[in-house]
């Protein structure tokens, strides 16, 4: 992320996410406001972020995409409860960034299978690399 802006857009992006089953979870705005802190963004104006529509900036690399693709896997199941509603809006916004659907649902696949939920970088970035050949 290069811009304070694409920062807000990122940071939105997940907040949006994160209510789509229709509440924020504490453990959910907890994780948000983490990544909010390694993006150095200041807590009156994430906090401003859950009142605000902010526009949408499409992630040109597509190593940030699956970043953001996997931080939203990560904020899916933070809370424990895993949504019908969360997996259909994580798989469209997976199509809409642009990434491979196979891909991104191998990579939901390892972490439904991973005992807390992460996986290994590595294996995050060959299930996208897969795809390519």
């Amino acid at each position: 992320m290069n811009t304070h802006q694409e920062k807000l857009s990122l940071l939105a992006e997940m907040i949006a996410f994160s209510i789509v089953d229709g509440r924020l979870h504490e453990r959910e705005y907890q994780f948000l406001y983490l990544v909010a802190c390694e993006l150095k963004i200041e807590k009156a104006e994430f906090n401003d972020l859950f009142h605000k529509e902010l526009p949408t900036n499409v992630i040109k690399s597509e190593i940030q995409r699956i970043q953001q693709f996997y931080r939203l896997a990560l904020l899916m199941h933070i809370d424990g409860e895993l949504h019908e509603k969360e997996e259909i809006a994580i798989k469209e916004m997976a199509i809409n960034m642009g990434l491979n659907p196979a891909a991104t649902k191998r990579v939901l696949d390892l972490i439904k299978c991973s005992p807390n939920r992460i996986i290994n970088p590595k294996a995050l970035f060959d299930a996208f690399k897969e795809q390519h050949n």
